[in-house]
Formats: structure tokens, C-alpha cells, sequence
């Protein structure tokens, strides 16, 4: 069977990897020129890593991975620790490390595996047409292409996705704007195998160890939308909104390359269960857009893969049916982390400042089990689990 996959990002890659480990032609169109993965690094929750264990990608991965043993969030004010854990609890209940990774290196290690030749840059999907036997896809220099299905992993702003719904829904601002990217692990900052959050007045700053000596770190302030994004400003603004933190938050500050961080306005879309028309069916972001308040937008395009392939592969009733039984079967999964990540984001950004501070107020006595608990409430359910 022919494949045709739009979006080289990790969720394109990974069902492109799904699909040609069972003998299908799978040709990758995307619409840059070059791809540069948005954002410096991503948590690979254990059912994310499994995904890619499933694809024999199991060294590959591992190597990537940062060494995260523990957890621990700290008063952004006063730097006092208000409670700190092993993560050696969540490993033993779900079977798998979870890997903080570069997203450039994930990118990279995944292209790689599927090979770059198969992947077409430049190219603008501008239409789809189905005949009820065939798929095809028009491009925005006049190249078509015609396949017995067409998996738009298109992103958030997805042309799939509209083609499916036949209207684009609106993405909703979060309420805050994130700054991310990468420095080199320094004890002033945090414990090097450690996943580090100062949290306060609704804004938080994070730092978890990649692969390479490195930490990825965020920043998160609630904000308006559409304001300036200089790049010149990032470090002034930075140090404004974080006046008086913790000198940890200020070192953090002082190190950032402001030339290779980004600046993201947080949205999500609110969820729908629509994802299949035809022939044609979506994949990660194009299907559900989620905050990145759980750490699960990647590992869920990850599961789609899995599930997608499988489906394409066993049941025999035509192609519509295989991709509305897999529509199916992850459709719910996703709405549900969609809503979590947003309830989660509420909480941490101070949307109602008493049900923040209580949060404060319990991590004092937080042991661990509680954030462990909603950590793997997240990854059961995946298409994995043993």
C-alpha cells in the first residue's frame, strides 16, 4: 500500500517508521525548506520511549536521553526546596525510563531512520482529492501525488485538518508565554540528574538534563498575547518578570543564549473527534493541539503511529474502516490529555490564585507519590502497556 504523510516532525516521522516496518511505500511531504524543530527539547515520557522501543529504536533513544533521577520543586523566592523525590518509584510502576531529549537530536535520529531521501522539503499542501479508491495530494508548486492514503501530521496549524472538518476550529491562547532552550549543566543552577522547578506568583522556571551535558530549561509568565518578540529584550524582560527569585533563577537568566532560545505563545485547541474523511486521517498536533503543561503532545503522536499502523495492518475491511477504528481507538485518549494539560496549566499559572496557592502550599508536604500518581495516570492507557 502507498502512504502518502504530511509533516516531517516527530509524529509524521514515527508513523512513517510504523508504516515501513510493514512492507508499505511511505513518501513524507512537508512544507519548509528546512526543518528546525519548534522548541529545544521535549520530555519523552516512558510511553513516548516505548513507542520508539516498538520501532527498534531502543539504543537510539537511550543515548539521547538525559539522566533523570529525581524531581524536586523549589520556592522561586526564597530557593528553599519545597519537596524533592526519585523518580525510581515511576520507572518500577510503568516499566521504562522516561528520556528528557533534544528535539533537534530526535528530529535528526528520527530522519535518519526513515531516510531523508524519502522525504520531500518545500512542499505545500494546497488541496486533497478523493476519488473513493485513491487519495491525492495537490502542492503549491503544482506537483500532485496519488496514494491509497494520506496521513496529515501537519502541525497545529494543520491544511489537513480543515480538509477533514471542512472548517479550521480556533486555537485558544493559554494565558502564558514560554521561553525555552538549552545551557550547560551547572550545580549553581541545579543537581545535574535532577528535574528542577522553582515555581511562584503563578510563573515557573524548569531545568531537566539532556543528553550532552546540557540543560534544557523554561521559563513560563502569564501574559498577553501578541506582545514585541525581541530577541535583544529577552534577558531584560526575563530578569523583570523574575525580580527577586532565587539566585538560581537569576544565574539561569544570566547564561541563556538569547540567539538560540525560543519564544512560544502557548495554545491549544479545544478537542474534537472527528479525524478521519475517507481516505484521509490526522496524526499528533493536526488532531489534538495540546499545552505542554503534561509533557504529552510528542508522546501522543508517538502512540498515533503505533496505533495507526496497527490498524492499517489488521483489519481487513477496507481502508476507511482501518483508519476510523484507529480515529477510534485514540481519539478519547488524546481529548482526555488535552483537557488534563489545560486543567494543569490553570493551576500552575495562577487562573485562580487561592487554587494555585493551595498547590503551593501542599508541595510542602508533598512526599512524591501524589505527582508520580498523575504522572502515570497519564501514561496508562498508551498502546503499550504490557
Amino acid at each position: 500500500m502507498k502512504v502518502i504523510i504530511i509533516g516531517a516532525g516527530m509524529g509524521g516521522l514515527s508513523a512513517g517508521l510504523a508504516l515501513k516496518r510493514l512492507g508499505h511505500e511511505v513518501t513524507v511531504y512537508e512544507k519548509v525548506t528546512e526543518i528546525k524543530p519548534v522548541g529545544a527539547a521535549i520530555s519523552l515520557w516512558s510511553n513516548g520511549v516505548k513507542c520508539l522501543n516498538y520501532l527498534g529504536l531502543h539504543a537510539q533513544v537511550a543515548a539521547l536521553g538525559g539522566q533523570m533521577d529525581s524531581m524536586a520543586y523549589v520556592d522561586g523566592l526564597s530557593g528553599k526546596t519545597m519537596t524533592e523525590f526519585s523518580l525510581q518509584p515511576l520507572v518500577e510502576s510503568v516499566g521504562q525510563r522516561p528520556y528528557p531529549v533534544s528535539r533537534a537530536a530526535l528530529q535528526q535520529m528520527l530522519l535518519e531512520q526513515f531516510g531523508a531521501g524519502a522525504v520531500h522539503l518545500g512542499m505545500a499542501l494546497t488541496d486533497v482529492t478523493d476519488d473513493g479508491h485513491q487519495v491525492t495530494a495537490h502542492f503549491a508548486d503544482g506537483h500532485s501525488d496519488t496514494a491509497d492514503v494520506l496521513i496529515g501530521a501537519d502541525g497545529t496549524h494543520s491544511t489537513v485538518r480543515g480538509y477533514i472538518l471542512g472548517q479550521q476550529p480556533e486555537r485558544r491562547y493559554a494565558g502564558y508565554v514560554n521561553w525555552n532552550g538549552l545551557v550547560d549543566i551547572a550545580q549553581d543552577i541545579a543537581p545535574a540528574q535532577q528535574w528542577t522547578t522553582f515555581v511562584g506568583q503563578g510563573k515557573r522556571v524548569s531545568v531537566m538534563p539532556i543528553a550532552g551535558g546540557r540543560f534544557y530549561f523554561f521559563f513560563d509568565v502569564p501574559l498577553p498575547k501578541g506582545l514585541a518578540n525581541v530577541r535583544s529584550e529577552y534577558q531584560r524582560l526575563l530578569r523583570s518578570y523574575f525580580e527577586g527569585w532565587a539566585t538560581p533563577v537569576q544565574t539561569l537568566i544570566d547564561r541563556i543564549d538569547p540567539e538560540t532560545t525560543n519564544r512560544v505563545e502557548i495554545h491549544d485547541i479545544e478537542p474534537f473527534m472527528t479525524w478521519t474523511k475517507g481516505r484521509v486521517a490526522l496524526l499528533g498536533d493536526a488532531g489534538h493541539s495540546t499545552t505542554p503543561d503534561i509533557g504529552q503532545g510528542g508522546c501522543q503522536a508517538m502512540e498515533d503511529a503505533i496505533v495507526l499502523a496497527t490498524a492499517l495492518q489488521t483489519n481487513t475491511l477496507g481502508v476507511e474502516d482501518a483508519l476510523v477504528r484507529y480515529q477510534n481507538r485514540r481519539n478519547q485518549r488524546t481529548a482526555d490529555l488535552v483537557l488534563r494539560a489545560r486543567k494543569r496549566c490553570d493551576v500552575t499559572h495562577a487562573k485562580d490564585a487561592a487554587v494555585t496557592q493551595a498547590w503551593y502550599d501542599g508541595l510542602w508536604t508533598e512526599d512524591g507519590s501524589n505527582i508520580i500518581r498523575g504522572i502515570v495516570a497519564n501514561i496508562e492507557g498508551n498502546p503499550l502497556d504490557a
